[in-house]
């Protein structure tokens, strides 16, 4: 498995041709598994949770992949990809496999190649793929557009009424969860009456996909837990059975994985044209005159862009 998301990695094109054949290879395989997004702030204790959830859910009987981003370094390119060593029991449980991956300075909390390392862990055989994001705040949302359900992680003291109903990735969450109940309870209980607060509002005015008035469609829940303490686990995934029941029944569960599938789709091939524009004879001829004009001041950049883009029609 290692390899293989290795080779998926890899931006040689020999390895692209024939990671091209490892991803239809394993295809019909994959896609039998339920894909859970987690994310929230630096310190929630995102691994802390999702290593006792894993250990949960392989005593259920699941095997469980987990796919860490971990956040690279501005100035270095570097990243410490230290998540596995927060989850020492579950990295060393023979049903876990757990890959941490570096953001190699992709936006939204995921890597690059993170839809295609899902792919290998379903078809290995892991029927609960946990992606979890590099941790950096509300624009952290690109997680909820590659998995079946989207949680978010937060703190007892999280912030006021106003922090609760900003928009970004608090109107994407399937299911909030309030971690380190067990520091303060009343904060807590505090909290989940502001995000709940917060979930009714955006469901009467934001996301359709939660509307409240329609029976058919799940509407995000707050609970609270203490993953430290193991505590609410079995809450959260019966939780999560109840979302995954909702959205299998009404047929919500398949149309989002084909809106994902159109959207990775579209991902690709405008990365693809990023990197055909960069390597076109013209515009590397061209580019550092024009480069040096938006430097001095002597051409907007908008009108250097335009002239550069209009070199590949």
């Amino acid at each position: 498995m290692a390899k293989a998301i290795t080779l998926l990695e890899s931006t040689r094109p020999d390895h692209r041709l024939r990671a091209d054949e490892v991803l239809n290879a394993i295809l019909p395989k994959s896609g039998q598994s339920f894909r859970l997004g987690i994310s929230g702030v630096p310190g929630v204790g995102k691994s802390t949770f999702i290593e006792a959830l894993g250990l949960y859910l392989i005593s259920k009987g699941h095997r469980v992949a987990v796919l860490a981003i971990d956040p690279s370094s501005t100035v270095s390119g570097g990243s410490i990809l230290g998540d596995k060593t927060r989850m020492e029991f579950l990295s060393v449980n023979e049903k876990a496999f757990i890959r941490p991956t570096p953001s190699s300075g992709n936006l939204g909390g995921v890597a690059e190649k993170t839809r295609e390392a899902m792919l290998v862990a379903e078809a290995a055989g892991h029927d609960v793929v946990i992606v979890e994001t590099v941790g950096v705040g509300q624009s952290e949302t690109a997680v909820a557009n590659m998995t079946d359900m989207f949680v978010l992680l937060q703190l007892p003291n999280a912030g006021d009424d106003l922090q609760a109903i900003k928009k970004g990735v608090m109107e994407l969450a399937d299911l909030v969860v309030i971690n380190k109940v067990d520091l303060d309870p009343d904060a807590a209980t505090r909290a989940q009456v502001q995000i709940m607060g917060s979930l009714r509002l955006f469901s009467m005015h934001g996301n359709p996909e939660h509307a409240h008035h329609d029976e058919t469609l799940w509407h995000p829940k707050v609970i609270r837990m203490s993953a430290l303490k193991s505590e609410g686990i079995t809450e959260f995934w019966d939780t999560v059975n109840i979302f995954k029941d909702i959205q299998t029944k009404h047929g919500h569960l398949a149309l989002r994985r084909k809106q994902q599938a159109q959207a990775w789709m579209w991902e690709r091939i405008e990365a693809g044209l990023r990197q055909n524009f960069k390597a076109n004879a013209q515009v590397q001829k061209l580019l550092p005159e024009l480069s040096e004009a938006v430097n001095q001041g002597t051409m907007a950049a908008s009108v250097a862009a335009r002239r550069l883009l209009d070199l590949m029609k």
